[in-house]
């Protein structure tokens, strides 16, 4: 039997790519979540929504009355 040359380490690689599924299905999901929360959890479209909105009629405050006049002095008398 051949002497092996075990000095060196053996190196095993056991990655099959499931990293890369788990990071696109977790992607996914959260851009899910992040429309769902956007939207206000309903569904784009499926609701009309009327923004037409009429401002009241708004008319200018009357303007004051103009003050009355004073009444004249009394006449000074001499004693």
């Amino acid at each position: 039997m051949a002497d092996r040359n075990n000095d060196k380490p053996t190196i095993i690689q056991t990655s099959s790519g499931g990293g890369w599924a788990a990071a696109i299905i977790t992607a996914v999901i959260l851009a899910a979540v992040a429309a769902y929360i956007m939207t206000g959890g309903k569904v784009p479209g499926s609701e009309t929504v009327n923004i037409n909105v009429e401002a009241p009629k708004v008319e200018a405050p009357a303007a004051p009355a103009a003050p009355a006049a004073p009444a004249p002095a009394a006449p000074a008398t001499n004693p």
